[in-house]
């Protein structure tokens, strides 16, 4: 089992950058995939991006392609998304996500994550 805690979320302006990272318990850390979730207001919970378990792959959904960038440190139990040229519609509550995924990682975007931290608000301000 592994818990999560997000931090990092804040206000920013439109075309700003901000990161949120994630800090994990427990000591296998390195056997989970890390995953990035949004929530909008009146929206569902989308996928946003993945990190494989030593970060040599990667995923991201469409809309943040280019624009944001996950990254993790196994040696600190930690994963981060750094958001760049951030827009309105990416305000959302973000949700760190861990899971021991063995799948193909062509499927990582539609894994139901096992584990979740508790969200941290990020607004942009046009």
């Amino acid at each position: 089992q592994v818990q999560l805690v997000e931090s990092g979320g804040g206000l920013v302006q439109a075309g700003g950058s901000l990161r949120v990272s994630c800090a994990a318990s427990g000591r296998t850390f390195s056997s989970y995939v890390m995953g990035w979730f949004r929530q909008a207001p009146g929206k569902e919970r989308e996928f946003v991006a993945a990190i494989s378990w030593s970060g040599g792959r990667t995923s991201y959904a469409d809309p943040v392609k280019g624009r944001f960038t996950i990254s993790r440190d196994n040696t600190k139990n930690t994963v981060s998304l750094q958001m760049n040229s951030l827009k309105p519609e990416d305000t959302a509550v973000y949700y760190c996500a861990a899971d021991q995924f063995r799948g193909s990682w062509w499927d990582i975007k539609r894994t139901p994550f096992k584990y979740w931290g508790q969200g941290t608000q990020v607004t942009v301000s046009p």
